[in-house]
């Protein structure tokens, strides 16, 4: 098989991406590029494998925290097999891809799926996304810095299992929500995905389970003990268990209809579920109030752009 050859990025690109590089290793320039930033907050939304509902997770919480006045992105951040607006129901133009190879700013790929809700596509098949080089990734982080201005918050719908992209994302974001089901190998990946993150950050991480699917809130709670007891023996972290989605006919046939669930009429049972998730986040967040905007001391973009520069001096 012929390896996938990374297009050139134009030359501006690449005066970006070494100016960039040059804001990391040097302090000082971090510190006024902090000045800039207001602070948007960050959710990575994990899965140690595919088929658990990490998607629906990702676009019915953005949906739950929209409705309490949160403007919300949703970046399809399963850089190779996006999907985000096929839950939607829409076809965009453009997707992360065009801003990547330098054809399209972020805003002009941004595609509002609600009043308070946007997303950002990834893009189907763009098998160079998937493993974007250090100096790519550095582009592409100062292309979301508007995000700043615009959003109270970023939701990442992430690749399922452990590749680099998804450890890069969820050691920068404010809250990695790992999704599980009861299924037995999906339990065994959950917990494949937390060790390699415990590993990654040393134990400083700030995660939370989902247990997705479940029969009944026993039997989630009967699969959350069990990857909190592991964790807590072999990985000496206890991750918190934030609660569970049930499973629900009507959760599958919205992904038929590619309209999410609480775009619906409310009816179903999973939609309390998904806002009494999305209620102990935004009153588990900072200073109990996810949507007060102030300047932040450490961001999203700053945690990436410092990864690339570690990365760049290894």
């Amino acid at each position: 098989m012929n390896p996938v050859i990374m297009p050139a990025m134009p030359p501006q690109i690449q005066d970006q991406a070494s100016l960039l590089r040059e804001l990391v290793s040097d302090k000082k320039d971090v510190v006024r590029l902090q000045d800039r930033i207001t602070g948007v907050r960050s959710i990575a939304v994990l899965s140690g494998k595919g088929g658990v509902g990490k998607s629906n997770v990702a676009v019915n919480l953005a949906l739950a925290l929209a409705d309490k006045g949160l403007n919300v992105a949703i970046l399809d951040a399963d850089l190779g097999l996006a999907n985000i607006d096929i839950l939607f129901g829409v076809v965009p133009k453009f997707n992360l891809g065009h801003v990547l190879n330098g054809e399209k700013e972020l805003s002009e790929i941004m595609f509002k799926v609600g009043e308070r809700v946007s997303i950002i596509p990834g893009g189907v098949g763009l098998r160079e996304l998937a493993d974007i080089d250090e100096q790519s990734q550095s582009w592409m982080i100062n292309r979301l810095s508007f995000l700043d201005e615009e959003m109270d918050l970023l939701i990442l719908d992430t690749s399922a299992g452990i590749h680099k992209n998804v450890l890069s994302f969820a050691m920068a974001s404010d809250l990695s929500l790992l999704i599980t089901t009861p299924e037995p190998t999906a339990i065994r990946d959950s917990y494949g995905v937390l060790k390699s993150l415990c590993q990654a950050t040393k134990g400083e991480l700030k995660a939370a389970l989902v247990v997705n699917m479940a029969s009944d809130e026993k039997e989630a709670f009967s699969v959350a003990e069990r990857i909190i007891s592991a964790s807590e023996q072999f990985l000496d972290f206890k991750i918190p268990y934030l609660g569970c989605v049930p499973w629900d006919s009507e959760l599958r046939e919205s992904v038929k209809r590619r309209k999410p669930l609480l775009l619906g009429d409310g009816s179903s049972v999973a939609v309390s579920y998904f806002k009494d998730l999305a209620q102990k986040i935004f009153e588990s967040s900072e200073e109990g109030q996810l949507a007060k905007r102030r300047v932040r001391k450490d961001t999203f973009l700053l945690r990436l752009l410092r990864q690339a520069g570690d990365k760049e001096k290894q």
